[in-house]
């Protein structure tokens, strides 16, 4: 398989390309990654350094690729933060000349734009550029329950009305939506829950809750997800394969004491996932 991924990059930790790369790596997936930001930190720090690429920088280094003649062995296009509003047309262009070049790949869209503890914290005018322009063209989406209400004008909480914002979210354009954070009031206590589901099924897994904020781990769920159902095409098994190789690296990152998800040392984790958890089916 082979993924032209278009995400962020930073120098110290690992978040956007930083985090998905190496997990994509690790389960044999060649990946091609495309830099939309450099920066030295992810912006939860409050502070970093470094550059946004203009997206025509974006577009010159995804031409060049073309020109190798690497397109028509591209599987997936997957991107996730954009930097700049600009870079939307950037990726909907790629998505465009990949499927031209192989029409049996997918483009798999991390909406990033917050969460429901944070809001928002992207430019004002991402989430509706997620939502109007990029959502439609996708094939995967991969939000959290946060982003899945704001693309749906809803406010998902059961796992009923989850299910009916991914239907909704569906009519969108995307075939395939994973929630990566469903947190119903009705679930069992200090646990979290991810749905994936698309017009004939819908899979829910439950995991321990880890008291953690791991910034990276959607990037490094979303592109697990995508390969493993690439590769299966089945919900169930991309769920839990993913299921389980999150949540040992959100154990190893909580119980290391460090801020920085422990990418490297989990990488047993994504390569032979311990498959822990069963996905039960909902729909």
């Amino acid at each position: 398989m082979k993924v032209l991924s278009i995400q962020s990059a930073v120098a110290y930790g690992h978040v956007g390309n930083s985090a998905a790369v190496f997990p994509l790596q690790r389960i044999g997936v060649e990946v091609l990654p495309v830099y939309t930001v450099t920066f030295s930190n992810h912006t939860g720090y409050g502070a970093w350094r470094g550059p946004r690429l203009a997206p025509s920088d974006v577009h010159e280094v995804i031409l060049g690729i073309e020109e190798r003649g690497a397109f028509p062995d591209v599987d997936v296009v997957l991107s996730g933060y954009q930097g700049d509003s600009g870079v939307a047309d950037v990726v909907i262009d790629a998505v465009r000349r990949v499927k031209a070049a192989n029409p049996s790949a997918i483009y798999a869209c991390d909406p990033v734009m917050g969460n429901a503890v944070s809001g928002c914290f992207v430019a004002p005018e991402i989430p509706d550029l997620l939502r109007d322009r990029v959502v439609p063209v996708a094939d995967i989406i991969t939000p959290n329950q946060f982003e899945l209400g704001y693309l749906t004008g809803t406010e998902p909480a059961s796992l009923e009305s989850t299910l009916e914002a991914v239907d909704l979210a569906r009519d969108m354009g995307p075939s395939v939506v994973l929630v990566t954070s469903v947190e119903r009031p009705d679930r069992e206590p200090d646990t979290i829950e991810m749905l994936a589901a698309d017009g004939e099924e819908g899979w829910l897994v439950q995991t321990p809750r880890i008291p953690l904020k791991a910034n990276g781990s959607g990037d490094v769920t979303a592109a697990l997800f995508t390969a493993h159902y690439r590769s299966t095409g089945s919900l169930q098994t991309a769920l839990e394969r993913t299921a389980s190789s999150v949540f040992d690296l959100i154990d190893a990152t909580h119980r290391s004491g460090e801020r920085e998800l422990r990418i490297v040392e989990s990488q047993e984790a994504f390569a032979h996932p311990r498959l822990q958890f069963t996905a039960r089916r909902v729909r």
